[in-house]
């Protein structure tokens, strides 16, 4: 490993996704948080209220896990 969270959370685009890679492929947009825990868990990874906080784990950019724009 690189040293690099597997799990990186963008900012959000204009629609108010959030783009999700996990080990450098792309999952799809969040809407919310339970996207992003449906990606960890398709991917096999920890879904437990404390892993959406672990930095070792998710790189979260333009906000954390509890930012999210207003609905569109």
């Amino acid at each position: 490993m690189d040293g690099r969270p597997p799990v990186v959370v963008l900012p959000p685009a204009q629609d108010g996704g959030r783009r999700v890679t996990i080990r450098g492929e792309h999952m799809g947009s969040a809407y919310s948080l339970f996207d992003v825990l449906e990606f960890l868990h398709r991917a096999g990874l920890p879904t437990a209220d404390m892993a959406i906080d672990d930095p070792e784990l998710i790189e979260w950019r333009g906000g954390g896990p509890y930012d999210w724009p207003d609905s569109v």
